[in-house]
């Protein structure tokens, strides 16, 4: 459910930013504020499975998940779609960690490897199918049947977990929930990104821009001495004692962070730029997961033969060369030279770095911590994804004013044209010009300039992500392998 809501949701920006007349910052709420709740919550959601029971909180997640899922699809503006992506990411928060803790807490260590390769594998295959059925749905019936979908998909998951999955808690955990974390993590992620997402249009010295920013760092700060203070934390620092547990968690941060980034502008470039269809965006990135499909299980047993090192080293460097490839996209280039390669080396390098990161990481802890240590790790992805949306955002915001305005001043366009157009600018390559008293020619050289500034902003974002993808692999590198044969490691 929550890979398919990924895949689809982005592929679904374009025409909800149309249907709305959304602004760009308006479709980054819209995945922010998602990732914003799922990112602060998700630690909360792993504590309260080992302590409540992992099954009960993850079918109340899908639950909620769920309704949150249909007010999404109901939403006639887009502070309402906005404030039901949050909704949508706090179900979240308690249906993703129980996935990877139900997994460590079912499967001795020596299977465990495979098990979470066969995880990615069913990951992808919704990541594969979720965005071309989306995307189809989309073009022939509407934007808010991308949210719509998850209802069916809730009822199979109810009774598959009724049916198959035992109940399994960590009874080291009595005390209660650690809800003074919770709510620093909130405000000090909430404050980073509303700041970082309100500097485009606000600009960097307005007092709520600086001010978000100052109260986002100071309550992270505060975060980390909460945490080392509490009597049951729900981010225990000593995990981060383990050398491969940081390590791994830093690779996550950056790799997942350019993969966030990635996610988010390619559908907007493929179909606002490039004019792909709704399903043909969504296919554009299937061979992405069925690469991760037909050699998940290969690469979940990676570690126990290679050690972490090779393939946490190897995986993000492809990753970062097949980001790289993104920047040289172009106004009407072929899908088949430029995206489909790119696309291709970007699932392969992930495919063989995400199964050995996760058995790295739940095999860096005790089995008992494995639903804190799965929190932590999707913690760390999901806020990833978020402030890396939000910093290139400023990027990407910042290129595109600066070659749009030159191209748009060597236009000779009336003031009233240049007015409306000026209005137009927020929503980058989504700008309407319909209402713009314009000439063909003209008409088309403004939209020609749109496009032109936003590839331009799209190369420099697209050449960043690749960097952050090859800091990623540093990362990996300086993780060391077993001194002897082993198919688990402890912290």
């Amino acid at each position: 459910m929550t890979f398919i809501d990924g895949t689809v949701v982005n592929v679904a920006l374009p025409a909800l930013q149309a249907d709305l007349h959304a602004t760009i910052t308006d479709v980054q709420w819209v995945v922010e504020a998602y990732a914003l709740f799922l990112g602060a919550l998700i630690l909360v959601g792993g504590a309260m499975g080992d302590q409540l029971g992992r099954k009960r909180v993850f079918l109340f997640g899908v639950l909620s998940f769920t309704a949150a899922s249909v007010f999404c699809g109901l939403a006639t503006s887009p502070r309402v779609l906005i404030i039901a992506r949050a909704l949508q990411g706090i179900g979240a928060a308690f249906l993703v960690p129980g996935s990877l803790a139900i997994i460590s807490a079912t499967f001795s260590d020596a299977e465990r490897g495979r098990a979470i390769g066969t995880w990615s594998g069913f990951s992808a295959i919704t990541t594969a199918i979720g965005p071309v059925i989306g995307g189809w749905l989309i073009e022939h019936v509407s934007w808010r049947a991308a949210f719509f979908i998850n209802a069916p998909l809730a009822v199979i998951v109810v009774v598959l977990s009724l049916r198959f999955m035992e109940e399994s808690r960590d009874p080291a955990r009595t005390t209660t929930i650690d809800w003074t974390g919770a709510l620093l993590g909130v405000l000090g992620l909430g404050g980073i990104v509303f700041g970082l997402l309100e500097w485009p249009p606000m600009g960097p010295t307005h007092p709520l821009v600086i001010g978000s920013l100052v109260l986002g760092a100071v309550c992270l700060v505060l975060l980390v001495i909460v945490e080392r203070r509490a009597r049951n934390p729900m981010m225990p620092l000593d995990l981060f004692h383990s050398r491969t547990f940081s390590l791994a968690n830093v690779l996550t941060l950056l790799l997942y962070g350019a993969l966030g980034v990635v996610l988010f502008l390619l559908p907007l470039y493929l179909i606002q730029v490039q004019h792909y269809s709704a399903t043909a965006a969504g296919a554009a990135l299937a061979p992405f997961a069925i690469i991760m499909f037909t050699l998940s299980r290969w690469a979940g047993g990676l570690v126990a033969r290679t050690g972490p090192r090779l393939p946490l080293t190897v995986g993000p460097a492809i990753a970062a060369f097949g980001v790289a490839l993104f920047a040289r996209g172009g106004i009407s280039d072929s899908y088949w030279s430029t995206v489909f390669p790119a696309v291709c080396l970007l699932g392969f390098g992930m495919t063989i770095t995400v199964a050995p990161l996760t058995t790295t990481v739940m095999g860096a802890v005790e089995t008992h911590r494995a639903g804190v240590a799965s929190g932590i790790n999707n913690t760390v992805s999901r806020v990833a994804g978020l402030l890396a949306i939000a910093v290139f955002g400023v990027l990407l915001a910042q290129k595109f004013d600066a070659e749009v305005r030159p191209r748009l001043d060597r236009l000779v366009l009336s003031t009233p044209a240049r007015t409306e157009i000026e209005k137009q600018l927020p929503k980058m390559a989504g700008a309407e010009l319909k209402n713009v008293e314009l000439e063909p020619p003209q008409r088309a050289a403004v939209l020609l300039s749109i496009d032109e500034a936003f590839v331009s902003g799209f190369r420099l974002v697209a050449i960043g992500s690749a960097l952050l993808a090859l800091a990623a692999g540093a990362f990996g590198a300086a993780i060391r392998n077993p001194s002897r044969p082993s198919t688990r490691s402890t912290a």
